[in-house]
């Protein structure tokens, strides 16, 4: 789950919001693309990726549940490892905060933007609905204390919990979460550039999911869309990774050439074990 995710936010970064032209030119799966106007170097992950290792993390070390630990989890995760792909307001907030406590005592949580859904995915791996509707509202709360944006982070948790734990179909991933989450119309297919609104990147994620066969064939998908496009990849190959009716065919090259620094490639291969040895 994780290494996938990884893959389709490090390669949705060459692609955010940039020209249908380019997205035309260069969305093959040939390799990596430096991004013509954001400074992040060709197979590095962004802020997507390391705010749902700072999820993972919390997940597998069975720590209480609540605002502070999640709050220093994230703070902890970027002191590491500082790097580009945080909204502007966002990345210097977290330059300035020390600890969990400071991050919850000054965070501004009214956004309804992507963030919380970006990182949701490893909540799935609990075993009920109703644990991961609880633990995602509490970790979207944090940062997205908003109806559309616990709304998204819930939607995206519960798209790789529905795969997980085999509840049906993906052509009936819509249907199930119209039945879970409230505010949106889930099942219905997504069309053209995708907001920074985070019920858009969970609305264009399952619509590349269910038209999909194929991982490669979903990243494709989810870059075509055009706008956040780096979330969209994200949130579907998490869920996609998950799913028995997708040909886990991402091309070998992606894999091999994920950035693999302290917290790169191997370091996401071994939470990610840790992660599904929790499930079981």
């Amino acid at each position: 789950m994780l290494l996938e995710l990884a893959i389709g936010d490090a390669y949705g970064a060459g692609f955010e919001y940039a020209d249908i032209a380019l997205i035309r030119k260069h969305n093959n799966l040939n390799s990596y693309s430096r991004h013509p106007r954001h400074n992040i170097q060709r197979g590095a992950y962004t802020d997507d990726t390391q705010m749902t290792l700072a999820i993972a993390e919390a997940i597998v070390s069975d720590e209480p549940w609540t605002p502070e630990i999640l709050a220093r989890r994230f703070v902890e995760a970027f002191q590491r490892d500082p790097r580009e792909g945080y909204a502007g307001g966002f990345y210097r907030f977290l330059q300035q905060v020390h600890d969990g406590e400071q991050f919850l005592r000054e965070i501004r949580p009214d956004s309804d933007k992507s963030g919380a859904a970006m990182r949701a995915a490893p909540i799935g791996i609990y075993p009920t609905i109703a644990l991961v509707s609880e633990r995602c509202t509490i970790q979207a709360a944090l940062t997205h204390n908003t109806r559309d944006g616990i709304d998204a982070a819930v939607a995206a948790a519960l798209m790789t919990h529905y795969f997980l734990y085999q509840l049906g179909p993906k052509k009936a991933l819509g249907t199930f979460l119209n039945e879970q989450v409230g505010g949106r119309d889930w099942s219905a297919p997504w069309r053209g550039k995708v907001g920074s609104k985070g019920w858009m990147s969970v609305r264009a994620a399952i619509t590349a999911l269910i038209n999909s066969e194929s991982m490669s064939g979903l990243l494709k998908s989810c870059i075509d869309f055009s706008g956040d496009v780096d979330t969209v990849a994200t949130i579907a190959l998490a869920a996609g990774s998950c799913c028995p009716e997708l040909a886990q065919d991402l091309p070998a090259h992606l894999i091999d050439k994920l950035e693999n620094g302290s917290y790169g490639r191997d370091y996401i291969r071994e939470l990610d074990e840790r992660l599904l040895v929790f499930q079981a």
